[in-house]
C-alpha cells in the first residue's frame, strides 16, 4: 500500500517537473517584441495556441502537429502545407519533418498518385476521409501545394531531404508526370476535362468518396465543379517549384522545360479566367462549361500566379472588400506584405487573434499570424543555395520590432528592427551566414558596426526603391547595420 502511493507520488512529481521543463523549453524558443503592443499580444497568442496543437509524445503516429479539423487527431496535405513554415519558426522541425516524410511516402499507383488526405495520429489515413483505395475523399491541388511546401522548407532550414531524398524525388516527378495524365490536369484540358475521371465503378454520386475522390479545387461547397481557378494556380507554382528544384541541382536543361509548361497554365488562367466585365477572376468552372465566383480567389496570390500589376491591385482590392473563410483568411497576412499592403496585413493579423472573431481556434490560423509576422513584418527570407538571410521591415509605423532565437539555416538568429533605417543582427548558432539587410528607400551611406561599407540598389516586386548591405554573419557575431541619406 505505502509503496503504491509512493510510486504514485513519484510519478506525479516526475510528470510536474517534465511539465515544467517544457514550460521552460518553451518560454526559451522563439520570442517577439515590439513597440506595436497589439501585434506582440498578437504574436504571444497565435504562439501558445499553434504549440497546443503539438502531438503528445508516444503518439503512434510520431512527431506531429494538428492541421486538420481539430475533433479528428489529424494532419492534412492542405494545412500542412499552409502551416509548416510557422511550425519551423516554432521549433517543430521533427514534426514536419516527419508528417511530410508520411505524406511523400504514401502516394502510390492504386490511388491515381494521391497521397492520404488526412493521417491522424494513429499513423492511419483518416476514417472521415478514407475507405480504401478506391473510395476516398482528395483534393487535387494537394500534390502541388505539398511540392510547393517541401521547397519552402528546405529553403528555411537548408535540410537538403526535401528535395533529395528518394521518396520525395519520386513524389515530385509522379506528381508533374503520371498525377496529371491520370487527372486529365494537362494545361489543354482543364476547360474540358472529365468531372470524375478516376471515380470507382459502379459510381454513386451520392457518396461524397466517389463524387469528391479527386476534387479540382480547395473550394468543397461548389456542386458540378470541373475545375477550380486554385488548381490552375497550383499546377502553376507546382511546375515551375519543380523547374527551380531542378535548376538547383544543376539540370538545367530540364528545369528549363518544366518552367515552360508552368508558364503555359499562367497563360491559360491569365487568357481563360479573367472576367473582364467585373475586373476579377473566376474561381471556379462548372461541368455545364458555367465560369462562377466562390471561395478560392485567394490562392492566386498564395501561389504567387499572378503577373499583371493592375490583375493583382485589384484581386488584392476585391479580397480585401469581403469577407472569407477562416482558412483563406489565415494565408491573407503574410501575401498582403508580400504585394505591398502592409496596414491591411497588420488589420488581418489582429483579426485572426482577436478573441471575439469566431473560429480563430482552426490550427492554421495561428500558425498563419506567426508567418505573418516573421516572413512578413519583419521581411525574413532565408535561401538555402546561397547560405543567405535576407530582411527588410515592412511597417509605415516609426516603433521597432526584435525577434529571437529564431531558427532558421542549421542556425539561430535575434533580429532587431531600430527602425527603417537600422536592423541589428545576431547569430546566435553554430553556422555562419551571408546577411542580405534590406531598406526602403535611396539611401546614400551604410554603416556596418560604425565603418562605411559598399551599399546597392534595387527594387522589390512593387518596384519600390531597396537600398542593399551584404555581410558575413560567423557564429556569436552581431551585425548592426544603418543607413543613412
Amino acid at each position: 500500500m505505502y509503496l503504491f502511493k509512493y510510486k504514485a507520488a513519484l510519478t506525479l512529481l516526475i510528470l510536474c517537473i517534465c511539465s515544467f521543463a517544457n514550460v521552460i523549453a518553451q518560454q526559451k524558443g522563439v520570442s517577439f517584441t515590439s513597440s506595436d503592443k497589439d501585434l506582440e499580444r498578437a504574436f504571444n497568442w497565435a504562439r501558445e495556441m499553434a504549440l497546443h496543437y503539438k502531438g503528445k509524445a508516444g503518439d503512434p503516429v510520431g512527431p506531429w502537429y494538428e492541421s486538420a479539423l481539430p475533433p479528428r487527431d489529424a494532419f492534412c496535405m492542405r494545412d500542412v502545407s499552409h502551416q509548416c513554415i510557422g511550425a519551423e519558426i516554432l521549433g517543430l522541425s521533427r514534426e514536419n519533418n516527419n508528417m511530410f516524410n508520411l505524406f511523400v511516402s504514401n502516394i502510390s499507383a492504386s490511388k491515381n498518385w494521391c497521397s492520404y488526405w488526412e493521417i491522424n495520429k494513429y499513423s492511419k489515413p483518416a476514417p472521415e476521409d478514407y475507405r480504401n483505395d478506391k473510395e476516398f475523399w482528395y483534393n487535387l491541388p494537394a500534390n502541388f501545394d505539398l511540392l510547393y511546401a517541401t521547397h519552402r522548407l528546405y529553403l528555411w532550414t537548408g535540410d537538403k531531404h526535401y528535395i533529395s531524398d528518394p521518396a520525395y524525388v519520386r513524389f515530385q516527378q509522379k506528381s508533374v508526370g503520371e498525377y496529371i495524365d491520370s487527372w486529365v490536369l494537362s494545361a489543354d484540358s482543364l476547360l474540358k476535362r472529365p468531372a470524375h475521371p478516376n471515380a470507382p465503378v459502379p459510381y454513386n454520386e451520392g457518396d461524397s468518396f466517389h463524387r469528391c475522390r479527386g476534387l479540382p479545387s480547395y473550394s468543397e461547397g461548389v456542386a458540378n465543379l470541373k475545375t477550380g481557378v486554385d488548381l490552375v494556380a497550383a499546377l502553376y507554382r507546382g511546375l515551375l517549384t519543380y523547374s527551380e528544384i531542378l535548376s538547383e541541382k544543376g539540370r538545367k536543361k530540364e528545369a528549363a522545360l518544366y518552367a515552360k509548361k508552368a508558364e503555359q497554365y499562367r497563360q491559360r488562367l491569365e487568357a481563360d479566367w479573367w472576367d473582364e466585365k467585373e475586373a476579377r477572376y473566376y474561381s471556379y468552372l462548372s461541368n455545364d462549361g458555367k465560369f462562377g465566383k466562390e471561395e478560392g480567389e485567394p490562392f492566386l496570390l498564395w501561389f504567387d500566379a499572378l503577373k499583371d500589376s493592375t490583375r493583382i491591385r485589384k484581386t488584392i482590392a476585391h479580397i480585401a472588400s469581403k469577407n472569407w473563410n477562416m482558412e483563406n483568411t489565415s494565408y491573407l497576412p503574410l501575401v498582403f506584405y508580400k504585394n505591398g499592403y502592409w496596414d491591411k496585413a497588420r488589420e488581418y493579423i489582429l483579426y485572426l487573434s482577436d478573441p471575439a472573431t469566431a473560429r480563430r481556434e482552426y490550427p492554421e490560423v495561428s500558425f498563419g499570424v506567426i508567418e505573418g509576422i516573421v516572413q512578413g513584418l519583419m521581411g525574413i527570407t532565408p535561401d538555402a543555395p546561397g547560405a543567405t538571410i535576407s530582411t527588410i521591415y515592412k511597417s509605415n509605423g516609426t516603433g521597432n520590432a526584435v525577434i529571437n532565437q529564431l531558427p532558421l539555416l542549421h542556425t539561430t538568429i535575434d533580429l532587431a528592427h531600430i527602425s527603417k533605417q537600422q536592423s541589428v543582427i545576431k547569430n546566435t548558432g553554430q553556422q555562419p551566414f551571408k546577411w542580405k539587410a534590406m531598406f526602403y528607400g535611396a539611401y546614400k551611406r551604410a554603416y556596418l558596426n560604425g565603418n562605411l561599407l559598399p551599399l546597392k540598389k534595387g527594387t522589390d516586386q512593387q518596384q519600390r526603391e531597396i537600398s542593399i548591405v551584404e555581410t558575413t554573419v560567423k557564429p556569436g557575431e552581431k551585425a548592426d547595420i544603418k543607413v543613412v541619406y
